[in-house]
């Protein structure tokens, strides 16, 4: 596999979105250690920085630090003028920033929720929209948009992050089926449980099974790219528990779910 990931990173300008922490600063990491070009996308400046200069002393990095808060309407097409304006063309784009919230809709306060449709579904499309023109006129380029196993069936008590992450597998299955004769790979990963600030934010209660690693979802998006999947579930029982939701009624795969994550 690391043949594959020099060739998909190495002297390719990766952007991150989220990279301060979790699975995008694993990307990051993985990106610089692979000899990519980075441009690093947070809200944490002080965070992005510190993490820019790691990369540059453990990997001669060149690394761009973009500060913005992408649950704002509009942010993407902000972002998108910030990096052509610096004189980039972007390689790889990987959607990872999102958000989620543990909790009936009934309590939910109305703007979190637009909020956290616009980090995790309206910001991810027009990232996507803006970036992808210019990688297929080239022949070359990777989307790599952060889903969720939570994707694959609704969830109670976290409704409308499942909600957004299923359109997150959807929008990325039908991007992978318009792209595959162009050169460009789309894919969309599914992690489950996964060892980052998400669960301080939602609550142990939406946390199911063993929790995975950063790394573990960077290696497993790596490999099923290698072999132009248009989606993949992180760890084998993840996969599994994926596969019976999308196979069992849907009063019993909600139910189920609704049990693994009551608070």
């Amino acid at each position: 596999m690391s043949d594959f990931a020099d060739a998909l990173l190495r002297e390719k300008t990766v952007l991150v979105t989220g990279a301060s922490s979790g699975i995008g600063r694993a990307f990051a990491q993985r990106a610089s250690a692979h000899g990519a070009r980075l441009v690093l996308v947070a809200r944490r400046t002080d965070v992005l920085n510190t993490l820019a200069k790691e990369l540059h002393a453990s990997h001669g990095t060149d690394v761009r630090v973009i500060s913005g808060d992408l649950s704002r309407p509009g942010a993407g097409t902000t972002l998108f003028n910030d990096v052509v304006a610096q004189g980039l063309s972007v390689d790889v784009l990987v959607n990872n920033a999102g958000v989620g919230a543990h909790g009936d809709l009934v309590t939910a306060n109305s703007a979190d929720i637009v909020s956290q449709i616009q980090l995790n579904v309206t910001t991810l499309a027009e990232l996507t929209t803006l970036f992808l023109p210019a990688m297929t006129a080239r022949g070359s380029g990777t989307v790599i948009n952060i889903a969720s196993t939570a994707a694959f069936q609704p969830i109670p008590h976290m409704a409308v992050y499942g909600a957004t992450k299923a359109f997150v597998l959807s929008f990325t299955r039908a991007l992978w089926a318009e792209t595959k004769s162009t050169g460009v790979r789309v894919i969309a990963v599914c992690p489950g449980a996964t060892d980052t600030e998400f669960f301080d934010i939602v609550g142990e209660a939406a946390s199911v099974g063993r929790r995975r690693t950063p790394d573990d979802v960077v290696d497993t998006a790596l490999r099923a790219l290698r072999r132009h999947r248009p989606d993949v579930v992180d760890g084998f029982s993840n996969a599994a528990l994926a596969a019976l939701s999308t196979r069992l009624p849907a009063r019993v795969a909600i139910a189920a779910a609704e049990r693994s994550v009551r608070p």
